[in-house]
């Protein structure tokens, strides 16, 4: 055992202990973190326009600030971003992370002195639990990948910018330096499928043990050793034993993945964001994931069909019900308040609080009134899967097909890239649709009542998410592919690109 692993343990359990101070008192522990972080927050330009003096419950929180997602903040933001001190939170942010997608192009979300700590501390926790757990610790003495983007930053107005994983990269402790992976120049490559076989190049004579990044790009990480070696990656990295993940369902790409890799190993699931790190997966194999709650960050919850009211309701948590969609809400230590990061939850815990990311609140599919959530198609594709174990996904989306004859109904469509196809597509397709059909009652209803047809599944040809997504100019790093599409921009993207 290596100094780093024997060194670990003590640590592990030192960091398990103070979680269990936190975790056995709940709900003063956000309290606490309300009340803190809205008095820091009292003299800023926010906290007088909110009257931030007078919040010291939930409900006045409520009544005192409304729930605004990035468009709606962009005011204050561009404030920030314009080199303004004292506006979401005191002082000028330590850093802008740089996001895409949203309908008004790039976001820049603020990191504080005050909130670096979560995003740092919430993966080296997860780890420590993991050690603490399980007592394997050996993956520390090893070299460990995270496939993330471009550590190099941009000044904007004097503040340090870029995606959030680069900035991430210049906080790895110096006793992991050694270890990581790839170097720096070559994380600093833009492009993806150039950065791939640098990365390859690197590592394949390594002693690699751990190795994280989100899902689909470590499987297009492990394709090209597959490729290069003829080899499994057990018999490259026989010491890989270690995977840890976030950013999509895990589910639909383990088959493949693991098949990849030659045989099982560990998996912790993270739950990072730019906005900040909310949860991680803190007992091997349960897949519910710890809520954070001493983290600088005050959450809220509001039931998903619910969400698009005038007022819909704000829950804290200790008004949440198990096996319930929340849209999650948050208040935090840089500066973001009654702010919807998009993702949904469940939760499967409450002794202690543990929650399961069920999709995206503006992905989901209702062009016909079924609102389907990426949750229940997920479920439904693992279990067909099961069904008939011979069939390997690369990835999929669902999107509608709506006719314009009168005489043909509509259907849903699912774009699916195999990696080994059913060997009966018909049968497959029932399968999806049946097992859709008893996790969604109002798609049920539109089958029964023949307003819609049978699903229709649609193979697509090998490498079409991976070109659809490099002529967007998303290609690798945390892109992710939506489970669902109320609209056809993607599925017409992927149909031409396949």
């Amino acid at each position: 055992m290596g100094l780093k692993s024997a060194l670990s343990r003590p640590l592990a359990a030192f960091v398990h202990h103070r979680y269990q101070q936190w975790m056995r008192q709940p709900v003063a522990t956000q309290q606490r973190v309300l009340t803190s972080i809205t008095s820091a927050a009292d003299r800023t330009a926010f906290g007088r326009d909110h009257d931030f003096p007078s919040i010291a419950s939930h409900a006045d929180l409520v009544r005192q600030v409304p729930i605004r997602d990035y468009e709606a903040l962009a005011p204050y933001f561009n404030r920030v971003k314009a080199g303004e001190a004292d506006v979401l939170w005191p002082g000028r942010p330590l850093y802008l992370a740089k996001t895409s997608g949203t309908t008004s192009g790039a976001k820049y979300i603020p990191i504080t002195s005050a909130s670096i700590p979560n995003h740092i501390n919430g993966a080296r926790d997860a780890l420590l639990h993991y050690v603490h757990e399980t007592g394997k610790s050996q993956f520390l003495d090893g070299k460990l990948i995270f496939l993330s983007g471009s550590p190099e930053l941009e000044k904007v107005n004097g503040v340090p910018t870029g995606r959030l994983s680069g900035i991430a990269n210049h906080h790895v402790p110096a006793y992991l330096r050694r270890n990581q992976m790839p170097s720096y120049a070559t994380n600093c490559i833009e492009d993806w499928e150039a950065k791939l076989e640098h990365i390859v190049d690197e590592t394949l004579t390594e002693r690699m043990t751990l190795i994280s990044g989100i899902p689909p790009w470590v499987q297009m990480y492990f394709d090209r050793i597959r490729e290069r070696t003829g080899k499994l990656v057990k018999d490259v990295f026989p010491d890989f034993n270690l995977f840890v993940y976030g950013g999509v369902n895990f589910e639909p790409y383990r088959a493949k993945l693991f098949e990849s890799i030659g045989r099982p190993v560990d998996s912790i699931e993270l739950f990072p964001a730019s906005e900040g790190f909310f949860a991680f997966q803190d007992q091997p194999g349960n897949p519910g994931l710890l809520l954070l709650l001493d983290a600088g960050i005050y959450y809220e919850f509001i039931p998903i069909e619910q969400f698009f009211e005038l007022n819909p309701p704000r829950l804290s948590l200790a008004d949440v019900e198990l096996d319930k969609q929340y849209a999650l809400i948050i208040n935090n230590n840089a500066g973001l308040w009654g702010y919807s990061i998009g993702d949904t939850v469940r939760f499967v815990s409450k002794d202690p609080y543990r929650i399961v990311v069920s999709g995206r609140v503006k992905h989901f599919l209702s062009a016909f009134g079924e609102h389907v959530i990426g949750e229940e198609v997920e479920q439904t594709l693992r279990e067909a899967m099961t069904q008939y174990p011979e069939v390997e996904v690369v990835e999929f989306t669902v999107a509608p097909r709506i006719s314009n004859d009168a005489s043909e109904p509509s259907q849903h469509e699912w774009l699916v890239e195999f990696a080994r196809p059913p060997q009966d597509a018909a049968a497959f397709s029932a399968a999806l649709d049946a097992g859709l059909r008893r996790r969604n009652v109002y798609y049920d209803d539109l089958l029964s009542g023949n307003i819609l047809a049978p699903l229709r599944l649609t193979a697509l040809q090998p490498g079409a998410f991976q070109r659809y997504m490099k002529s967007q100019g998303k290609l690798g790093g945390q892109n992710k592919v939506p489970r669902l599409s109320n609209d056809r921009q993607l599925a017409d993207g992927l149909l031409i690109a396949s």
